[in-house]
């Protein structure tokens, strides 16, 4: 509403010299955006000097329909409140404005209104809009962080890892978060006006998003689309046919925009590593820093006694379908850094939060924010969520025979299977961080030990003394599409002979122990002598694994061993990762803004079988949106598949160029490429 007669000709949001202030620029330079708690300017381009004796006023709409109003006070104001300074300068008047470290983060909408001396509205200005993000360079602010080198990585960073494989065979997986490419921000807002709370009550809702744990609480709800206009829908069953399998993807944008651009509605289909990359790319815009966090054998305890019980018949068949306890190989989560003034002191720092949809929360699926160090002294009653992360990382295994009658014996007790290497990328570079000692105090120690009687748990004691036939399962590096060994070792540790009964099963499973078939079985008669030692092996052909093996890769070979006519049965277990070929990714020409490079991407098949349905995604922050290519022909045994593609950086800095491919029997061969990328 500026007149032409008037005394405002518009406003300039000085978005390049705010976005470089508060750390935005990489998000955007044509658009405000700025951090609770640190001032930022507006210049108010004026047709001639403001009157004597007339005041300016700034008033601040926040909110989908602007119902939250804010007067931005005149004179400097206490840290709680909204105030600006202003300063002539010839036709223009320099405005800094002053945010409270604890407001809301939001869209907000500003006006400039022109006072007459009796205080009525003379004119104002058209409203412009700004994000206001949380500021972790803030001292005021709860999300703070007083660390430069952690804040960029877990808020400045658009790059990172997840690590997935198995306890003993850690294999990072490279993701694209993005957080600061095209519209991200205004996605994670959508998110955000797209929960229960939000369509139901949005004025509280507004008000709440002054608190992170309010908004990253919210964030790990609707990342999962179980309850609500959620992002991801999880699935785990491997029928993905209507969707993109969760190995497809290679970053968090590609899922977020197709999100938004469908109009909220799910995108299918992810699993944890996906669920937790999305709340980070999330996290890590709106101003909260946010690092991906793994648990290796983790525990999913349905009843909370904090013992995960797996059940076997004679034939070593599972007989636990149907029960939902499980321990997943690996199971990927968030922490998120914030304090928590909710709680009592001692509890601020790293929280973590879990997306993944597996247990209900106050009713909805959602896990966290819970304090690691309430998961590391037993603290189970504290919010939130922190008995089910405590026994992710601290579950006793229980494994037990079903007799014919009904009757169970249990056979193996292992308290020390659950929750190792507990892992994230370091922020010195692409390498792994052991984070365990933060959930946990060493295994066996006296202080576990308190901790265990402190989260009310009963330490279960094995059965028996240990008989006198122990089992070890051995095997070689396994590569998929490869045939290999797997050696069964029974030691006798007694004085006398002892004949057994041998049995060795290898199952295809998925990454959180569903069984997607039996791959091999084999049964043997033996007698080990007295101190002495007796090998089986099992040759896996691909012919036996091939047809069944999950897009995991992984191989559950497990031995029961019964001593004839005793009650002694010993079991032992052992999850085989079936090693990758990695795709070979070379970008040729100058890495500059705006100039065309070209990606040559290659793969050779390692399988024996012939591949189908072959396609390439690609995908890179500041390099190019997500892209889809087809293997131009089917791809025999041990052929070559090439292509290429062309694209032109958007910024400038370190970036990572992702790309996966997927055929219809081998899916989640990644390859990466790392270029400087430079301004004109």
């Amino acid at each position: 509403m500026t007149d032409q007669n008037g005394v405002f000709m518009g406003m300039d949001l000085l978005c390049q010299v705010n976005s470089h202030a508060h750390r935005t620029e990489e998000m955007d330079v044509e658009r405000l955006l700025v951090r609770r708690g640190q001032p930022f300017s507006l210049a108010l381009q004026c047709h001639t000097t403001l009157p004597p004796k007339h005041k300016l006023a700034i008033i601040l709409h926040l909110g989908k329909e602007g119902e939250v109003v804010v007067k931005v006070l005149d004179a400097r104001a206490g840290r709680d409140k909204w105030w600006f300074r202003q300063q002539g300068a010839q036709s223009e008047v320099l405005l800094t404005i002053h945010s409270p470290a604890d407001a809301p983060v939001g869209l907000y909408s500003v006006t400039v209104l022109l006072l007459s001396p009796d205080g009525h509205i003379l004119e104002k200005t058209t409203p412009e809009t700004f994000y206001l993000l949380f500021n972790p360079w803030c001292k005021a602010d709860s999300v703070y962080l007083p660390d430069e080198e952690l804040l960029e990585e877990y808020i400045l960073n658009e790059n990172g890892l997840l690590y997935q494989g198995s306890w003993d065979q850690i294999s990072s997986l490279p993701w694209n978060f993005g957080q600061f490419e095209q519209d991200v921000v205004d996605i994670c807002f959508e998110i955000l006006d797209n929960s229960p709370a939000a369509l139901t009550n949005p004025e509280m809702d507004t008000a709440n998003r002054a608190d992170p744990v309010y908004v990253s609480r919210t964030i790990t709800a609707m990342v999962n689309a179980n309850d609500d206009l959620g992002v991801v829908s999880g699935r785990w069953d491997g029928k993905y046919d209507d969707g993109v399998p969760p190995t497809r993807w290679t970053g968090s944008v590609p899922i977020l925009r197709r999100w938004s651009e469908a109009g909220a509605q799910r995108v299918r289909y992810g699993q944890c590593w996906v669920f937790s990359g999305v709340a980070c790319t999330v996290l890590r815009c709106l101003g909260i820093p946010t690092r991906p966090v793994t648990n290796y054998s983790s525990a999913h305890d349905t009843d909370g006694n904090l013992n995960v019980d797996y059940l076997y018949d004679e034939q070593l068949e599972s007989v636990s379908e149907g029960r939902k306890d499980m321990i997943w190989n690996y199971h990927c989560w968030v922490e998120s850094w914030m304090d928590r003034e909710d709680l009592p002191k001692g509890y601020d720092g790293w929280q973590a939060l879990d997306p993944t949809p597996q247990e209900r929360s106050d009713g909805v699926y959602c896990c966290g924010p819970c304090p690691v160090k309430a998961v590391r002294d037993g603290d189970v009653g504290m919010k939130y969520d922190a008995a089910f992360v405590f026994s992710e990382v601290n579950a006793d295994l229980v494994t037990w025979i079903v007799h014919p009658d009904g009757q169970r014996s249990q056979v193996s007790l292992n308290q020390n299977t659950v929750g190792q290497n507990i892992s994230t990328k370091s922020v010195y570079g692409d390498y792994r961080e052991d984070i365990t000692k933060h959930y946990k105090y060493p295994e066996g120690s006296v202080k576990e030990r308190e901790v265990y009687e402190k989260a009310g748990r009963q330490v279960t004691q094995p059965n028996g003394a240990p008989g006198q036939l122990e089992l070890k399962i051995k095997h070689a590096q396994a590569i998929l599409g490869t045939d290999f060994d797997v050696i069964v070792e029974v030691h006798n540790v007694g004085g006398e002979d002892t004949p057994a009964q041998l049995t060795v099963t290898s199952n295809a499973v998925t990454y959180n122990s569903l069984h997607r078939g039996e791959c091999h079985r084999k049964t043997a008669s033996l007698t080990v002598p007295a101190q002495k030692a007796h090998k089986e092996v099992l040759r896996l052909r691909y012919d036996h694994y091939g047809a069944c093996v999950s897009e995991h890769n992984l191989i559950r070979v497990t031995a029961l061993l019964q001593v004839s006519g005793q009650p002694e049965v010993v079991l032992q277990e052992v999850n085989i990762q079936l090693s990758m070929p990695q795709l070979h990714v070379k970008v040729v020409g100058d890495a500059v803004v705006s100039r065309k490079l070209i990606a040559h991407i290659s793969f050779t098949n390692p399988l024996p079988i012939t591949l189908r349905g072959g396609v390439f995604t690609v995908e890179g922050a500041g390099l190019t949106a997500a892209r889809e290519i087809q293997a131009p022909d089917d791809i025999g045994p041990g052929q070559e598949v090439k292509v290429k593609l062309s694209f032109k950086p958007t910024r400038a800095g370190l970036r990572k160029l992702m790309v996966d491919f997927d055929a219809d029997r081998i899916r989640d061969v990644k390859g990466i490429a790392t270029l400087i990328v430079r301004n004109k």
